[in-house]
């Protein structure tokens, strides 16, 4: 916060005596949404038989997440890579193959199955689970009542210096500039799953989303 008071001889600058004071507003939802990163990566000397393999893994995958009830626009390809694999003994490189990575975003609605899709899709083929985020849908209506609050706390603040100092407020700001918005989502990073685990337990908790303003009240001194 910032206090400018340019002196009490010119009427102008009475009027452009400032308080300057930033606003913090934050709000905590249930999220609604969830993505989730699965993939394919399968390593091998031959790189067409690799390729073919990882393509049928990948195909199988999508199928069975298909068959959950999620649709086919909901899974979208997120990364797609060929590279050469090597090993290193005594310094010397020596090619072992080739690794072929197919990532897969899937986006699920219903919260409920995110473990049995995580489970799921393991057990059909997926070596590769990461970056397990929760959002909401309506995140744009919270960060507009978040705003509210982050105006409503720079409005309290600068009535708490004008009280202090004893000078009257203009409780109206002369300017407000909005900060943006933050929302902190849960998310588990790259995690190894095993085929044999049974049920994945991912607890989507809540999201805490945030908006921040800076703001510029006028005031006067008492009977000014």
């Amino acid at each position: 916060m910032y206090i400018q008071n340019p002196g009490q001889g010119n009427p102008l600058s009475q009027r452009n005596n400032l308080i300057k004071v930033r606003g913090e507003g934050e709000i905590a939802v249930q999220p609604d949404t969830a993505s989730v990163n699965l993939g394919v990566v399968t390593e091998g000397k031959e790189l067409i038989g690799a390729q073919q393999q990882n393509s049928l893994d990948a195909n199988k995958v999508i199928d069975t997440l298909t068959r959950l009830g999620i649709a086919r626009n909901q899974i979208q390809t997120f990364d797609y890579r060929i590279e050469p694999d090597y090993d290193y003994d005594q310094g010397k490189q020596i090619f072992r193959g080739y690794k072929i990575t197919h990532i897969l975003q899937v986006k699920v609605e219903n919260l409920d199955i995110i473990g049995k899709v995580v489970d799921t899709a393991v057990q059909n083929g997926a070596n590769y689970v990461a970056n397990v985020q929760f959002t909401t849908r309506y995140k744009e209506t919270y960060y507009q009542r978040a705003l509210t609050y982050a105006l409503n706390n720079a409005s309290n603040k600068a009535k708490t210096i004008a009280n202090t100092l004893r000078v009257t407020l203009n409780p109206t700001p002369i300017l407000v500039i909005e900060g943006g918005e933050m929302i902190h989502p849960i998310e588990l990073q790259q995690v190894a799953f095993a085929k044999a685990v049974n049920s994945t337990q991912i607890q989507p908790g809540q999201l805490i989303i945030k908006a921040s303003i800076a703001a510029d009240f006028n005031f006067h001194p008492i009977g000014g």
